[in-house]
């Protein structure tokens, strides 16, 4: 089972996220259990303070340290080897499926969930163990980007899907986009199925799927054609592609 904890100043955000679909089912097979924190519990001051100015001027407020560190001392001992503890926040590493499945390994994940101008430089320090971006934009606080990476995370998690190898052919898990995917009826509105993946035929079949798989990805994300290592099956279907 995974733990998962959430520093977070709004916890009624994550309420309708994390109690419906995948990871509603997830907790309920106690495949993963989470836990929301509000930090502002653990300001350590009567006023409930978790930001003040910055040192030496500028815009905006800094999460102070106090209540993100007593509010991790608070959890409850970890029950792995280790604690990863996640800052979520655009100067981090570029979240990649990659990354999901080196956090799906783990017994433990801890997100921190800020908001303000920044964070006091001494939770990154002697805190963090991750640094996390969802993309190159800026967000109002972590609570979107922590919702986004455990979903992409949980569902990882043996037994949460109902295929096993719903995820491992996803986008991105192989290093190429997903082909195209069709149901029924055949025929809808004059646009038809095509006609190999009613053949029966699952050489044909696999070997189509792979072909507009490539094909997607070379047109719309040429960029990862550059990161993975082809097959050579996979490189002469390229070239096809390419004309």
């Amino acid at each position: 089972m995974m733990n998962i904890h959430i520093l977070s100043l709004f916890p009624e955000m994550f309420t309708g996220v994390f109690n419906s679909s995948i990871l509603k089912k997830a907790q309920e097979k106690n495949e993963a259990t989470i836990n929301v924190v509000n930090f502002r519990d653990y300001s350590g001051n009567k006023h409930h303070q978790v930001d003040d100015y910055p040192y030496g001027g500028g815009a905006g407020m800094v999460l102070k340290p106090e209540p993100i560190f007593n509010a991790i001392e608070a959890l409850p001992p970890s029950k792995g080897p280790s604690r990863r503890i996640i800052l979520l926040c655009p100067q981090g590493e570029r979240f990649t499926q990659k990354k999901a499945e080196e956090l799906a390994r783990e017994e433990e994940l801890v997100f921190i969930c800020g908001h303000y101008e920044g964070y006091d430089e001494r939770i990154r320090e002697h805190l963090v163990t991750d640094e996390i971006s969802i993309g190159d934009f800026v967000l109002t606080g972590g609570e979107l980007a922590a919702m986004t990476v455990v979903d992409s995370v949980v569902r990882l998690l043996p037994n949460v899907l109902g295929n096993a190898e719903s995820h491992e052919k996803d986008s991105f898990s192989t290093g190429l986009l997903e082909h195209p995917h069709y149901t029924r009826p055949v025929e809808f509105r004059g646009h038809t199925v095509p006609d190999v993946l009613m053949s029966g035929n699952h050489a044909a079949i696999e070997k189509w799927r792979k072909e507009e798989s490539l094909k997607r990805t070379f047109m719309r994300r040429p960029d990862l054609l550059e990161r993975i290592e082809l097959t050579s099956d996979e490189e002469s279907l390229l070239k096809e592609i390419k004309g």
